[in-house]
């Protein structure tokens, strides 16, 4: 069985430090540094939690946070990731102008229209992206590649000869 987790031995200055920073207004900060004061007066995890209502998981959480990175772990981390990662390299953006130029037909699909999946289908076949995109994410990058896309429209005709007059007269 593993020993109780405890803070180590703090300092006067963090001491104060955390004194101070009880009257935050951010809920993180304000938890943590109860956490670290309690521990520091020698209550085991499961107590903290109980007297503080949260799981002795977030308990030891704080403790070896601040364990790793001293009183920086007082502050809420951004929840955002470091790099964010683009679906559609932005290099391909002339490739795919060029390609919406181009037939369907020319990369050999059996339709006349593009469509947004086609496009995502075509840009895959032909290395561009790693995976299938949607049709929604192609749209986005039609959209600030400034290209605005409207849906494909498959237009009825009648084979009645007298279509085109009666048409006429119904709008008019």
């Amino acid at each position: 069985m593993q020993p109780p987790l405890f803070v180590r031995s703090l300092t006067q200055a963090e001491r104060t430090a955390l004194r101070q920073s009880l009257r935050s207004p951010d809920a993180v900060t304000l938890r943590r540094c109860q956490i670290l004061l309690q521990s520091d007066q020698g209550q085991r995890p499961s107590q903290i939690a109980f007297a503080l209502r949260c799981a002795s998981q977030t308990v030891r959480d704080a403790l070896h946070a601040f364990a790793a990175e001293g009183l920086q772990c007082l502050h809420a981390k951004p929840k955002t990731p470091h790099t964010l990662r683009t679906a559609w390299p932005k290099d391909r953006d002339p490739d795919l102008r060029a390609l919406l130029q181009q037939s369907p037909r020319t990369p050999g699909k059996q339709t006349s229209l593009w469509t947004l999946p086609l496009l995502a289908q075509v840009c895959h076949e032909k290395g561009w992206t790693p995976r299938r995109l949607s049709g929604e994410t192609i749209r986005l990058v039609l959209k600030r590649l400034g290209i605005h896309w409207k849906r494909a429209k498959h237009w009825l005709t009648s084979p009645d000869p007298e279509y085109a007059r009666k048409k006429n007269a119904a709008t008019v």
